[in-house]
């Protein structure tokens, strides 16, 4: 495809896009025909869908069903306080269609289940997860696997952030390498109490839409064997490996998990965890 067949408009909104080497006219009009699903319109998932449509992805899906609490407003920053008692992928749709009245968006005003979740996921290029429980996170994972979907997961606890990309196929590791099952319920505090700064929660939604840009481009390092660690005390980025696991439960020589599980709702870190930089923090969108 070549530039000639943008209209006008869209060279000039995309002109920054266009003048990179490594996107070009031609990366522009991927971005155009390709997709995401952004589980959770919150914390993590509001910097990711108003980048990736501003970015001029051509259709996003948000699935969400929870509406706007006055708490969310904190760092949930696609919605306002006119959005208070309003479903959040309502109001995350009309944000999106402010940034960029051509992006096709898709609404799932429901929480996700094992009888609902393959029928959402289909069709999309990848999956960004800004999910606030592990029920869900193990739900999308586990899912994204077996339909042969890419995902991004980032998480926020208090002040530091995770992020990995998990390309699905042999020779990649999945989200169970890493974490083979949620902690059991009652050994974590609720994700209310544990806390968490607005901002920091940005900056991961933020690399998000980043790492999903580059997977729809097919440029740059994806994170599919590392996983980032952001300490926002320190301003510090690490970065460590991952690796498959032949005894994983999802993808290893001999899987226990070979269809769709749900887990009971509980979040957050032990407490003699805190503060530490473990890759299990819990997503506080």
């Amino acid at each position: 495809m070549s530039e000639m067949e943008f209209t006008e408009q869209q060279i000039e909104k995309y002109s920054r896009h266009i003048l990179l080497q490594e996107v070009g006219g031609e990366g522009q009009m991927k971005l155009l025909s390709s997709s995401a699903l952004i589980v959770g319109a919150g914390g993590l998932g509001s910097p990711a869908l108003l980048y990736l449509a501003a970015a001029g992805v051509g259709r996003l899906g948000v699935a969400d069903g929870d509406k706007v609490e006055i708490s969310n407003l904190q760092r949930q920053i696609i919605h306002g306080a006119r959005d208070l008692g309003r479903s959040k992928v309502t109001s995350a749709e009309e944000a999106i269609k402010a940034v960029n009245p051509e992006c096709k968006v898709e609404t799932f005003p429901e929480h996700l289940t094992a009888e609902n979740i393959r029928q959402i996921v289909q069709g999309y290029d990848v999956v960004l997860d800004g999910s606030d429980n592990f029920p869900t996170r193990f739900l999308v994972a586990d899912c994204c696997w077996l339909e042969d979907i890419p995902l991004i997961s980032a998480a926020v606890l208090r002040f530091e952030g995770q992020l990995m990309t998990i390309l699905p196929g042999e020779g990649n590791p999945c989200y169970r390498c890493l974490f083979p099952e949620p902690p059991p319920p009652g050994l974590v505090p609720s994700c209310q109490e544990a806390g968490v700064l607005g901002a920091v929660v940005g900056v991961m939604g933020t690399l998000q839409a980043v790492e999903a840009l580059k997977l729809l481009l097919g440029i740059g390092s994806i994170l599919s064997h590392r996983f980032v660690l952001y300490d926002a005390l320190e301003c510090r980025f690490a970065t460590a490996r991952r690796a498959p696991d032949p005894t994983c439960p999802l993808c290893g020589m001999n899987p226990t998990v070979t269809g769709l599980a749900e887990y009971n709702v509980h979040c957050a870190v032990p407490d003699d965890r805190k503060g530490e930089n473990h890759a299990d923090i819990t997503p506080g969108a």
